[in-house]
């Protein structure tokens, strides 16, 4: 018998229903897999209570506590009502990040879902926010949910770098294009292929235009092809095909939008996209992410094209 998939959701530390719970409920039916749902709790002013013994702040830490898993299994009941295993568990913490870490190692969980928290510019030139950091450590999957127009998604836009790859992860654009087939044929979504580059370090070389047009052109003609084979191989129709010149991180927002994308799938590898999308001050595309990105985690060891 095939082992039961496993997704953990990372519930907000405040008792509202956000659109993870949402995503993470489609998600977990759709894939009939098992959802565990995790709080991490920090009160500042029930922690340091100045008033109170270390009695009467264990009293209210564990009454906050309690209150916090009875509305957590509140929302799991509904969730179960979807013929979905559901696990709650309330964690107290000040600093979650390596207590989730702690869980995925022991959880073992295929895809980590969590609330997308959007930062102002003050605090991603001084913070490395939680978001983040988990994009750059966690060993599994990792889908940031900013916003929910459809629990089920029914646009997946697989976004691939075929400009410029690094040789140890040669097969990161397969793993996204085979992960967004295969989430779009369980939620049975549209899914469209994304190539965006950027030639704008062209107008900088010397030669003159008519040879920076020359050099354009080869290159285009170049990505062209290599997207078109991408493309052949995976089996996307030519109506989902979108091979676009310009600023990835741009380019890709604006696909979003005007083509209501519900997730992105992009991978933690592609240099020049993670690391847009990462700096503390060209973060713009995960700030202000119209809807929800699903990372892919690159594995030099795999092969799959063998798996098409």
């Amino acid at each position: 018998m095939a082992e039961i998939e496993r997704l953990l959701l990372i519930a907000p530390p405040r008792m509202n229903r956000t659109p993870a719970f949402d995503r993470a409920a489609a998600l977990a039916k759709v894939k009939s897999a098992s959802l565990h749902i995790v709080a991490f709790d920090y009160v500042e002013g029930v922690a340091k209570a100045a008033l109170a013994n270390d009695e009467a702040i264990h009293v209210m830490r564990e009454g906050y506590m309690d209150r916090h898993r009875h509305w957590l299994e509140m929302q799991a009941d509904g969730i179960r009502h979807l013929g979905v295993q559901v696990t709650t568990e309330v964690v107290w913490v000040a600093k979650p990040f390596d207590e989730i870490l702690a869980h995925v190692r022991g959880i073992n969980p295929t895809l980590v879902i969590k609330d997308l928290h959007h930062e102002s510019w003050l605090s991603r030139a001084f913070f490395t926010s939680l978001d983040r950091r988990l994009l750059h450590d966690c060993p599994v999957a990792v889908h940031l949910v900013a916003s929910v127009r459809h629990g089920i998604p029914r646009k997946i836009l697989a976004a691939v770098d075929l400009f410029r790859v690094d040789d140890h992860f040669a097969h990161l654009n397969d793993q996204i294009i085979i992960t967004a087939l295969r989430l779009a044929e369980q939620c049975d979504a549209q899914l469209h292929l994304l190539h965006a580059y950027d030639l704008s370090y062209i107008h900088s070389l010397d030669g003159g235009s008519g040879y920076r047009n020359a050099v354009m052109d080869e290159l285009y003609e170049n990505q062209q092809r290599a997207f078109s084979f991408f493309a052949d191989l995976f089996g996307v129709p030519a109506e989902c095909r979108h091979l676009v010149t310009g600023n990835p991180v741009q380019v890709i927002e604006s696909f979003m939008n005007d083509h209501d994308i519900d997730v992105v799938v992009m991978g933690t590898a592609h240099r020049d996209w993670m690391n847009r999308l990462l700096g503390s001050t060209t973060a713009h595309l995960v700030n202000h992410l119209p809807s929800s990105l699903l990372t892919v985690i690159p594995r030099a060891d795999e092969t799959p094209r063998a798996q098409v």
